[in-house]
């Protein structure tokens, strides 16, 4: 039976199961990823979907096939292999997990150690070594555990001063993935008051989506933390890697806003730093991080691209508009826990409601990222540069345009037939009128 090559991504693997990730699949991909990168010992955990234990078994397989020994982690959350790979003698670490994706589907995220960090491994990067044929009942794995979450909840706790947080009553939503039972592990340790949602792990998702940025997905905690008045919320996502604050209203707090709030805490414990964010952030990130002192440093979407970013030029942490937040001190990976620790923290130490320092930060009008349907991506492209070449323009990723009083990003999807908008201006009337006008003339083209 052939793989289903569509299941490789650029950051990850990912697919509808059985449909097209099967344990078939899962098998040949961890021989396969054993034998690209000679791996002797390889990390595995797992999320809580209801596929996960069976292509756990299929993948383990796979890799003992492949020569490796085999650690189970456990069901965790993904920052929890992240720490595992960083942590210990792990050649590489896998994550069975398809994140914030429907129930449906399942896959990996691959990351191997490279010195004293860790580099995510793209699912394209396998295409090349997978081998067809093999089958999962080849062996019964033989599989170690590793408990690992003593040293985990130290090393989150370790980014913080408990002493500096204040009581608060604080609504989490672990969206029945795995983060509700990171929570609890660390809940007695906090002076705050959790008022828990959905952290029984339920691979059917049974209270709303696993990704909170889809309509409706925020509505139950922003329900609840009215309800209780509540001072905040936070809701994770599937995984438990991408984490979103709400405020003492209910309202959803933007990442870039929040990435913001977490840069400006970084930057006075490593004055003149590196704060990493992509193209589609509001301008406001990079003027902030250099008046506190910092260096902006500006990349391609995608977090891979946000964490060379920081690797790359004195970084200290980084964030991007899909709740993503990675730390130097975190093996330059991302961590959701480390994200709430922090902002607790901050939180606490500024007084003021959420919704008043959010305000503060949003000091412009901009708009949701807005798909459309093009054919001929690269030929819309050229038309919009000739249009807009009297506003400053750079090509980082797609065409970023800027103006005194606005700007706009266009990018073409590297996967599907769509162009990718996104509007900034200084007023939301202005933004509302250039991202008509951009959108009239794209859907004219």
């Amino acid at each position: 039976m052939e793989i289903n090559k569509s299941i490789f991504k650029s950051y990850d693997i990912r697919g509808i199961y059985p449909k097209e990730l099967n344990e078939e699949a899962a098998f040949n991909i961890g021989k396969s990823f054993v034998e690209s990168c000679s791996a002797k010992k390889v990390a595995v955990g797992q999320d809580a979907r209801v596929s996960s234990p069976v292509i756990f078994k299929a993948l383990t397989s796979g890799i003992q096939a492949g020569g490796a020994e085999v650690y189970d982690i456990g069901q965790v959350p993904t920052e929890c292999l992240y720490f595992a790979v960083g942590t210990y003698d792990f050649d590489a670490g896998i994550m069975i997990t398809a994140s914030h994706n429907p129930k449906e589907y399942n896959g990996f995220k691959i990351v191997k150690k490279e010195g004293s960090n860790i580099k995510i491994v793209g699912g394209k990067e396998l295409i090349p070594y997978i081998e067809e044929g093999g089958s999962k009942k080849d062996i019964e794995p033989e599989i170690e555990k590793k408990d690992m979450w003593h040293d985990y909840l130290n090393h989150i706790l370790s980014f913080v001063d408990l002493s500096e947080i204040m009581p608060m009553k604080v609504v989490i939503d672990g969206s029945n993935g795995v983060a509700g039972n990171a929570v609890l592990k660390i809940k007695d340790k906090l002076p705050v008051e959790i008022i828990d949602l959905n952290f029984k792990p339920d691979g059917n998702f049974p209270n709303h989506a696993p990704n909170p940025l889809l309509d409706g997905s925020a509505d139950q905690i922003s329900q609840k933390i009215k309800e209780e008045k509540a001072d905040l919320g936070f809701i994770f996502d599937g995984d438990g890697d991408r984490v979103y604050l709400i405020t003492e209203k209910g309202e959803f707090v933007k990442a870039d806003i929040t990435l913001t709030l977490l840069a400006k805490y970084f930057l006075q414990k490593n004055p003149g730093a590196g704060i990493a964010f992509h193209v589609t952030c509001s301008k406001s990130v990079s003027e902030f991080v250099k008046k506190w002192g910092g260096e902006p440093i500006r990349t391609k979407v995608g977090f891979i691209n946000i964490q060379q970013g920081l690797m790359d030029n004195n970084g200290v942490m980084g964030g991007e508009l899909s709740g993503h937040y990675c730390f130097k001190d975190n093996f330059y990976s991302d961590s959701g826990m480390i994200a709430l620790l922090t902002l607790l923290q901050i939180i606490s130490k500024d007084g003021r409601k959420v919704s008043e320092i959010m305000k503060e930060l949003s000091i412009y009008a901009k708009g949701p990222e807005i798909n459309f349907e093009v054919e001929d991506k690269d030929a819309v492209m050229k038309k919009i540069k000739e249009k807009y070449s009297d506003g400053k323009q750079d090509f980082l990723d797609g065409i970023t345009v800027e103006y005194d009083d606005w700007w706009f990003n266009a990018r073409p999807s590297n996967t599907e037939p769509l162009l990718r908008l996104t509007v900034e201006a200084d007023t939301e009337e202005l933004r509302a009128q250039k991202q008509k006008e951009l959108s009239d003339f794209i859907e004219k083209q």
